[in-house]
């Protein structure tokens, strides 16, 4: 009987080895939001079986046996000062931080020293280091589709934002400037005359700016820093547009029920919410306690994990206390230091289990900065929101929300407390954004599978077909003088050209022919 047992087990474990793949993961941005994402993404593999190596710049306190971590986290010190996140410079704006040159810049730094860091490159030296497949995180620019060139296995770009022509055109045609938004933009369509003309504005700017600058910083980091390594591993060497465009999959960090829906091909897939437990963790026992007892409900509010509310200005921290204080309701205010003078119903946490307390029954208000990860949370959970946007694509963040009907937006200002007590008051008061929210949740929920599933399907669907080539879009390989029909045009003027001049020569020797005989 013992003999039997272990054969069974000995069987088990074989097919576990034959499903079980070794995975690149590189999310080295050094922003605690992108990291919350890229370890979510770890734990989907690691929960199915993979194995996984990870570039990170925040190293997880606890690891699983499966994942060997690669420590980049020098990368910090290539993040921007205080200065740079800092409320008050963007009130004054006297703030870069949405300048997009400004922002290309400080990426490709980051990728550069993510690719130069001592522990990477002893990773791409070690011959003995084989993937399945390479997934890589996404942010302007695609240097990391080396790592596939050096492990030649399939690449699958990670965005953390909606789908936009800068990642889109990675697998399919640009999209239409006349619908779709940009990354830059907060436009929702359907978009007016105006809105149109500057939709396409953004991409012939942006495009023009990947063409002349981008490119260039990639294709010198690619052949300083990976062709060497290529070259050494393999007999050739592909060139760095054949990489780019090689990708077999997106995984988009969204979802319908949030975003604008978009003419999208097959390998690009919707997988927002993935990084949501099943199964929220408990409240600390304060915090329970104190939203157990909120019989007028819990407004909270968190400015997320880069920007810090302590930046506010003084006065400005001073009338919000004011404000929050005459209302019935409690405030959760995620706060990095104690605010004095705080009124009995305002209660300051320096680090807040934001999915936790957006569970709790009695959280009737979200007031945020308008990131996707909070946006989809609140989705995830019914809240409706505040959405009060500062850089990134947390204003087209908040247009969609506000468009959708569960939110309403509060510019950053030096107003900002009176303009919330207005906008607080009209959630609060008006029924339609809960009902909203609870629709849009609805909607949300009502998947075949839940996106943690729905990722690791499609990433274990790309190793067992070999680069899942029938996903991909033939758009990608069509010049866009054949989208456009150009060459049938000149054909066709070349062909009525032609046409009018062998007409008028044989006319006109048909002419010459009846004089002669009329002579």
């Amino acid at each position: 009987m013992l003999k039997k047992i272990q054969c069974v087990v000995l069987i088990l474990a074989s097919l576990y080895e034959v499903n079980a793949y070794r995975y690149l993961v590189v999310s080295p941005i050094p922003i605690k939001s992108h990291a919350i994402l890229g370890d979510a993404l770890v734990d989907c593999l690691v929960n199915a079986g993979h194995e996984v190596t990870y570039i990170t710049t925040f190293v997880p306190e606890k690891l699983p046996s499966q994942v060997t971590i690669i420590d980049v986290s020098e990368n910090i010190k290539h993040l921007p000062t205080d200065e740079t996140f800092n409320i008050t410079t963007v009130i004054d704006n006297t703030n870069k931080i949405n300048s997009i040159v400004y922002m290309i810049s400080m990426m490709m730094d980051i990728s550069k020293a993510t690719i130069q860091n001592p522990n990477v490159q002893k990773l791409i030296a070690d011959r003995t280091q084989k993937f399945d497949a390479v997934i890589s995180e996404w942010m302007l620019n695609e240097v990391y589709a080396g790592f596939a060139g050096i492990f030649n296995c399939p690449l699958i770009w990670f965005s953390s934002v909606e789908p936009h022509w800068g990642i889109l055109q990675l697998v399919d045609e640009l999209p239409n400037p006349a619908y779709t938004a940009s990354l830059s933009s907060d436009y929702v369509p359907p978009l007016t005359f105006k809105q149109r003309v500057t939709e396409l504005y953004y991409q012939i700017t942006e495009r023009l700016i990947k063409i002349f600058w981008i490119s260039g910083l990639e294709h010198s980091i690619y052949n300083n820093l990976f062709v060497p390594v290529i070259r050494d591993r393999h007999n050739s060497v592909p060139p760095f547009e054949i990489l780019r465009y090689n990708a077999s999959l997106i995984l988009s960090n969204s979802h319908l029920s949030m975003s604008t829906a978009a003419k999208l091909p097959p390998n690009v897939i919707y997988i927002g919410g993935y990084h949501i437990k099943s199964n929220v963790k408990p409240l600390p026992k304060d915090l329970q306690q104190l939203m157990d007892i909120a019989k007028h409900g819990v407004i909270y509010f968190s400015m997320g994990s880069t920007l810090r509310s302590k930046n506010f200005p003084d006065d400005v921290k001073k009338e919000l206390l004011k404000m929050f204080g005459k209302l019935k309701q409690t405030v959760i205010w995620k706060f990095e230091e104690q605010l004095p003078n705080s009124p009995s119903n305002v209660h300051i946490v320096q680090w807040a289990p934001q999915q936790s307390i957006l569970a709790h029954k009695n959280c009737i208000l979200f007031i945020t900065h308008g990131g996707l990860l909070s946006t989809t949370e609140t989705v995830h959970f019914g809240v409706p929101i505040i959405g009060i946007p500062v850089f990134g694509d947390q204003f087209v963040n908040v247009a969609r929300a506000v468009k959708k009907g569960f939110a309403l937006r509060v510019d950053l200002s030096y107003t900002i407390a009176s303009d919330l007590e207005i906008a607080i008051g009209e959630i609060l008061n008006n029924p339609k954004y809960t009902t909203r929210i609870a629709e849009l949740s609805q909607i949300y929920h009502d998947r075949p599978v839940p996106p943690a599933k729905e990722l690791v399907h499609w990433v274990e669907h790309v190793v067992k077909t070999r680069g899942a080539i029938h996903l991909r879009s033939p758009a990608l390989m069509v010049p866009w003088y054949q989208k456009l029909y150009i060459d049938l045009i000149l054909g066709t003027v070349v062909i009525v050209l032609v046409s009018k001049y062998v007409l008028k020569f044989i006319h006109s020797i048909l002419f010459m022919k009846r004089k002669e005989k009329v002579n």
